[in-house]
């Protein structure tokens, strides 16, 4: 039997004879105890290898735990380096913000106050302009009426002309209406007479003003003015609060009489202050 041969004896019949020959087995297992570990080496060897494998996991997570500790740290570094720039930055910007709007509201300020002074001075020279303008047509219009006096004192011009300015004067300015009033004296109390007695007469805030505007008026003028006031307030049963003259002009003599009666005289109308 050549060696081919019983080696495939041996393979074929070797397994059964193992199972079924306890010496057998044995011997086969010694002679191959130097090529194999038994089972106590075997176990021991592999809880060798676990406990090497769970020790390299251990360290392998420990080095995990740390790089991840290191990242952590790292990135809250950074986060906490990223939040005191952004505050910087943004603080800085604030203060800037704050600083150009100061200057703006400052600028504002000063351009608010130039307008208000520009507004103010072109104001002052609007009212200083109106009221010279105003002085100088009230002057010129006081020495056309004057004029007109003259005018109306030689019979160049009618008198009625002059008292209807005169009383447009008055209303212009003080915003009332100048009755011309006409009654008749029949008992002739005013001339001496009977005779129609004519007079201007301002009734404001219940008060009753009598008026005389004339171009001249001399001292038998201002009584005749006095009678006519007094048979104003007899006919109407009411007593005048105010008994004005006005004429450019009045004679010295008149103007002694006006203040005995207590008559106010004025050389125009714009030179009467209130009514």
């Amino acid at each position: 039997m050549n060696a081919e041969l019983l080696k495939d004896v041996i393979k074929k019949e070797l397994p059964g004879l193992l199972r079924e020959d306890p010496a057998l087995r044995a011997y086969v297992l010694e002679l191959t105890r130097r090529e194999f570990a038994d089972r106590k080496e075997t176990q021991d060897r592999f809880y060798d290898l676990l406990a090497e494998l769970r020790r390299d996991r251990e360290e392998q997570s420990r080095k995990w735990d740390e790089q991840n500790q290191q990242w952590k740290d790292f990135t809250q570094e950074q986060n906490q380096q990223w939040k005191d720039f952004t505050q910087e930055q943004n603080q800085q910007w604030k203060d800037f913000t704050q600083e150009q709007n100061r200057k703006w509201e400052e600028q504002n300020r000063k351009w608010e106050e130039q307008n208000r002074k520009w507004d103010e001075h072109q104001a002052q020279q609007r009212e200083e302009f109106d009221r010279v303008h105003e002085e100088i047509m009230a002057l010129a219009k006081k020495h056309d009426r004057s004029i007109g006096a003259l005018g109306a004192r030689w019979g160049m011009r009618s008198e009625k002309a002059f008292r209807d300015a005169l009383a447009g004067i008055l209303e212009q300015n003080f915003g009332v209406q100048v009755l011309n009033v006409n009654e008749y004296d029949d008992e002739g109390v005013v001339f001496g007479r009977p005779d129609q007695v004519e007079l201007d007469v301002i009734i404001k805030n219940g008060l009753l003003l009598i008026c005389e505007l004339k171009s001249s008026i001399d001292k038998a003028g201002m009584y005749i003015f006095e009678r006519k006031a007094r048979f104003y307030e007899r006919r109407h049963n009411r007593q005048a609060n105010r008994l004005i003259v006005i004429s450019p002009m009045i004679d010295a003599r008149a103007q002694q009489v006006a203040e005995r009666l207590g008559i106010e005289t004025y050389g125009d109308s714009i030179e009467v202050e209130t009514l």
